[in-house]
């Protein structure tokens, strides 16, 4: 039986948290990195999702200037 897309998404995605908290649990600052690479991450995904929110809901305003 051949698995779903979804089931492989999901099975990568789990692998992947592993593979991370091993390395995030590793000698040194690895912590530290992984958690400043996780926050640039969201934060970049929130400011560019803030940005497409607005440039679609400039699409369907009804600024006539």
């Amino acid at each position: 039986m051949e698995p779903t897309p979804l089931n492989v998404i999901v099975d990568n995605i789990v692998e992947m948290n592993e593979l991370f908290t091993d390395v995030a649990t590793g000698d040194g600052l690895a912590g530290l990195l992984v958690l400043l690479g996780t926050l640039l991450v969201v934060f970049s995904l929130a400011v560019f999702g803030f940005l497409t929110l607005g440039a679609v809901g400039s699409l369907f305003s009804s600024n006539s200037s």
